[in-house]
This record gives structure tokens, C-alpha cells and sequence, in this order.
């Protein structure tokens, strides 16, 4: 799959589902209602990974576009609008397929911080800001990003007639982008405001029931049996051997390309310019690099021989995912539970201090929730496919014998 098959899955030429087209439809109706309101005005369209949420902003965007520039007789006829994503990757794509689209431009596409510092500097204000990604928002200060204020989103409704954001709060990873319903609440109640939540799973060829249970891993902390259904229509794998599972998305990229290994956190990282290496047994690949080119990481071939991480992968589709569940989970002992390692856990930038934030157990309990954010996220990432390996030896003998309890861990060695 190459760059142009991603921009394909969110070009505005594709046709929506009737479902989609009519929030399309609710959305332009907010906005043009709004514009000319004497506070801002917040849509929010919530929905898990891969429920066609970005879809619906880039065909909402495209068609905000086309009334700005080309039709006279629509209210927003010549208003300024800004499509806003705080993902580097995700961005690439984006000014990609502004590139192939008459009626958008590459600067219609912009980081949150840079359209807020500019808007500050020239003290202007625009129509609309669309927000891809929203739970990727900073909620503090981040001087690393340029980012002098307390909440983005709270800067974007100063600079902002109309505000749309994609929200999903399960892939809330930081906590300098702590997200909870509540917090969200909080900024846009006092502001007219609606909510749309979309539930139908678009990426994964995956049974309902598959998707089920790995929520119920990663939400309740579960390890239920696996369900008859789990291989149908999808290739679902769990390996006890992480380099046989290497060599399969070797093999399925060769095939049909896009297709990667991904890891949780629990192994040496440092954002040093070096390499850092996951060892598992006889498997050992270095953690991905930072992206310097204009081509989302998964996309660039040489990366079949390093490990993506969580912030290479959110947001992307790969054809197949062999993910590794780090040490940073591991199951208890006396139970087919899971357990979060916090001392485990080696992505210092993550977990940085709020000052809204003192409590010890709320705190913890926060971090693991990123945590297994992270594990949700990274295990939806396989259209047709999803192969697993566990550190913990523990959790890799319960998956293998749940996967064997069916019959199917022949297929593992071939």
C-alpha cells in the first residue's frame, strides 16, 4: 500500500455511507447556523479507532472548501477556514491529498500551535477550525512545542467562530493531552454545542465479536476465550515466538505491502539519534526513527526492519500489525487478569507532571490508562490481519493455549 492508497481511503471523491453523509450534512448545518454567533459554537464527533471519523472531517472540509471559494450565494462564501491535526504523520497525508483536490491547499492544513501562534502574532481571527485527532490537543503548557498557553482547544474557540473536533478518548496516550469527557465538558458548556458519537468499525475486516474481546483486554483487563469467530474473515495469529512472527509480516508485506511490527512500550527508548533495540529471544529490531521525509513511516519501505511505536502507527491503517505486547503488561498470577507495570514503563515524555494534578492514585491510575490506550490503539491498527506475541511469559502461554484450544496454532509455524 503506498502513500496514494491512503490519501485514497480519505479522498472526498470516495462515496460516504448514508450514515456518514448525513452527519456531513448536520454538521454544514451547525456551521453556517453559527457563524455569525456572538459566542463560538463546538460540534464533536466522537468515535472509537477506525469508525470513519476522519473520512467525515475530510469530506465535511472539502465541502466547507468548495462554498468558501466557489459559491457566492453560501454563507461561507470567502470565510477563512483551517483543518488542524497535532500528528506530524498524519499531516504528511493530509497536505498530500491537498495536493490532488482543486479547492484545497497545502496551507489550508496546519499544527494546532502554529495556526494558534500565528493567529496570535497577526491578532486575527478565522470561520471554522476542523480538529482532526482532538485527544491529541494539548491540555498544559509545552515549551518543547512552542506552546506557551494552558489548552489548545481553549485557544482555538478564542481565534475560532465555529469549532468541529474529532475526539476519542480511549487514545488519550500523554498527559500533557489529558482528555476525559469531563474536562472536555467543562471548556465547551458554557458555548452552544453539539455531540454525534459513531459506533460502526470501518478498518478491521474483524469479526464484532474479535473487536470485543480486545477491548475486553485492554478496558476490563480481561483475558476471555477466544471467540470460534476470531479467524473469520481475518487473519488473526498468536505467536510464542516472536521472530517467527517477524518473518510472517515479512512475508505479508512482500505480499501485499503495508504491513508492519509494533510494540507497547517496556523496551529501552531515548529520542537520541541512536538506535534502540527490542530483543526477544532470537527476534531483535531496532525502535523506529524519527521521520524526517514527507512519507508517513509505515510507508517507507526500509521500515519492514524496525519496531513501530505508538506515535508512528495512530492513525494509520497497516495492512497487517505483528504487535508485541511488552513488558510493561503481564498477567497475574492468579487470575486471567491483566497488570500494568508502571516501573516498566520506558516513555519518559508520556507521563510529565500536571499541576492540576496531586493525587498519587489518581495519578497511577491515569498512567494505566494510557497504557492500555496505547495497547488498544496499536492492536486496531490491522485491516486484514493481526498477529500477537507476549513478553511476559505468563500471558504468552494463556494466549497460545487459547489460540491451540481452537486447532489453530498450526497455523503459526507455516
Amino acid at each position: 500500500m503506498t502513500t496514494n492508497q491512503a490519501i485514497t481511503k480519505l479522498s472526498p471523491d470516495l462515496p460516504l455511507t448514508s450514515e456518514q453523509a448525513t452527519l456531513v450534512k448536520q454538521i454544514t448545518h451547525f456551521t453556517t447556523t453559527h457563524l455569525t454567533g456572538s459566542t463560538p459554537a463546538v460540534f464533536t464527533i466522537i468515535g472509537d479507532a477506525g469508525t470513519g471519523k476522519s473520512v467525515v472531517l475530510t469530506h465535511l472540509f472539502t465541502k466547507l472548501q468548495r462554498m468558501t471559494r466557489y459559491d457566492p450565494k453560501s454563507p461561507l462564501f470567502q470565510t477563512r477556514n483551517y483543518f488542524t491535526v497535532n500528528h506530524p504523520e498524519i499531516l504528511k497525508v493530509y497536505r498530500e491529498l491537498a495536493g490532488q483536490q482543486d479547492v484545497l491547499l497545502k496551507k489550508d492544513f496546519q499544527r494546532p500551535t502554529s495556526l494558534i501562534n500565528r493567529l496570535s502574532k497577526e491578532n486575527q481571527q478565522v470561520d471554522v477550525v476542523v480538529v482532526d485527532e482532538a485527544h491529541l490537543l494539548l491540555s498544559k503548557t509545552d515549551h518543547y512545542n512552542n506552546f506557551y498557553h494552558d489548552n489548545q482547544l481553549t485557544e482555538l474557540l478564542k481565534r475560532a467562530r465555529v469549532v468541529i473536533l474529532v475526539m476519542d478518548y480511549s487514545q488519550v496516550l500523554r498527559m500533557k493531552s489529558l482528555w476525559t469527557p469531563e474536562r472536555l465538558t467543562k471548556i465547551i458548556s458554557r458555548f452552544p454545542h453539539e455531540q454525534y458519537h459513531l459506533t460502526h468499525q470501518f478498518r478491521m475486516t474483524a469479526s464484532d465479536d474479535l473487536v470485543h474481546w480486545l477491548n475486553t483486554l485492554t478496558e476490563d483487563y480481561r483475558i476471555d476465550n477466544l471467540p470460534t469467530n476470531a479467524r473469520q474473515n481475518y487473519d488473526f495469529r498468536i505467536y510464542d515466538d516472536a521472530e517467527e512472527m517477524r518473518q510472517a509480516i515479512v512475508r505479508r508485506n512482500r505480499e501485499v505491502g503495508l504491513s508492519r511490527v509494533l510494540s507497547t512500550s517496556g523496551y529501552p527508548s531515548t529520542l537520541d539519534g541512536g538506535k534502540h533495540f527490542i530483543k526477544e529471544g532470537r527476534f531483535k529490531m531496532p525502535w523506529d526513527q524519527y521521520n524526517f521525509t514527507a512519507t508517513p513511516w509505515a510507508e517507507i519501505p526500509q521500515t519492514i526492519d524496525e519496531v513501530g511505536s505508538i506515535y508512528t502507527c495512530q492513525g494509520f491503517d497497516l495492512n497487517y500489525a505483528g504487535i508485541i505486547i511488552g513488558p510493561v503488561i503481564s498477567q497475574r498470577p492468579t487470575s486471567r487478569t491483566l497488570a500494568v507495570n508502571l516501573d516498566r514503563f520506558t516513555d519518559s515524555e508520556a507521563f510529565k507532571k500536571r499541576a492540576d494534578l496531586t493525587d498519587p492514585a489518581e495519578i497511577d491510575h491515569l498512567k494505566r490508562w494510557m497504557i492500555m490506550n496505547a495497547l488498544n490503539v496499536i492492536l486496531k491498527r490491522g485491516v486484514h490481519g493481526t498477529y500477537l506475541y507476549a513478553h511476559d511469559p505468563l500471558l504468552r502461554q494463556t494466549l497460545s493455549s487459547l489460540f491451540a484450544a481452537h486447532g489453530w496454532d498450526q497455523l503459526v509455524h507455516h
